[in-house]
This record gives C-alpha cells, structure tokens and sequence, in this order.
C-alpha cells in the first residue's frame, strides 16, 4: 500500500532506537514527520541529522515528532544517534517495507554502476494520521526549515 497526500498512513509497525515501536496510529494527536535518508555517517546525511537534531526543540514546541528513517541496521542507527547526540530516534527499516510503502526506493548510479538507493525525502503527517506533505529528492540546505515552517503553518490551521 503507497502513501497518498490527503490521506491517512496505510497501517505499518516499525522499531526505532531505544526500543520504541512506531506505527501508523502511535502519534495521533500531534504530528509526525518522517524524513527517509540513505545512510549512517554519510556527510550529507550526518548534516541532514544535525539540522534536524539543531532543530529539534522548536519542532516539539509546534506539536510535532521527529523520526529518522532508513535502511541501515539498528546497533548502527545507535552509534549514529549516540555520536551526534540526537534527540530523536532513528528507525532501522532493514527489510524496506517503509521505504516501499512511501515510495523512496530509486534507481541510482553510484561510481558508474546502478544500484538501489534512498531517495533524500520527508513526510509531514498531520496530528489526525493524514499525510498532508511530502518532500522528495530534496537537497539538504534549508529543507530542515522548510518542514518547520509547514509544521507551524499546520499548527495554526489547526
């Protein structure tokens, strides 16, 4: 089952750092953002984390919960969450039933072969379980600002 915008998340369970579980109903009541990037200790995604990370306090302050998503495992979403002291927990979609369901699984060269890679892209998911946006093969700057602003522009709607 896709992700559609305007609709509420197709029902999925996944496990994050700390043994939290996440699912398509465990945050109703404020919003969620999922942002889906390629790998652990990766430059751009080490900045993408620290931004979020940098951020983080004013995306609680809007109503809003912050997850880290991607293929990596879990012992290494630890360390990567421990080196950069992030507030927020990262989920190990190992099986990529969560990059499938929202659609970040790309064709993408890498050193002149292809591969199967994780399209940078993010999901802002409404307090009532609605997908109400998406971000897909974003560029790291200003895109953590972005999100917060929609989350915001979200609260007030509200």
């Amino acid at each position: 089952m896709a992700v559609v915008i305007n609709k509420p998340l197709p029902e999925f369970e996944a496990n994050a750092t700390s043994g939290v579980k996440v699912t398509n109903s465990s945050h109703i009541g404020q919003a969620l953002i999922l942002y889906f990037y390629p790998k652990d200790n990766t430059p751009g995604c080490t900045t993408e984390a620290m931004q979020f990370r940098d951020k983080y306090k004013d995306f609680i302050k809007a109503g809003a919960v912050v997850y880290g998503v991607s293929r990596d495992n879990m012992k290494s979403h630890e360390d990567f969450k421990a080196r950069l002291e992030l507030p927020f927990e990262l989920i190990a979609d190992t099986e990529e039933k969560m990059c499938h369901m929202f659609g970040v699984v790309k064709n993408k060269i890498m050193y002149g072969k292809k591969v199967k890679g994780i399209e940078r892209s993010t999901f802002l998911v409404s307090a009532d379980g609605l997908l109400v946006q998406e971000w897909r093969g974003l560029k790291v700057p200003g895109h953590v600002e972005a999100v917060l602003k929609a989350v915001k522009m979200l609260k007030k709607a509200a």
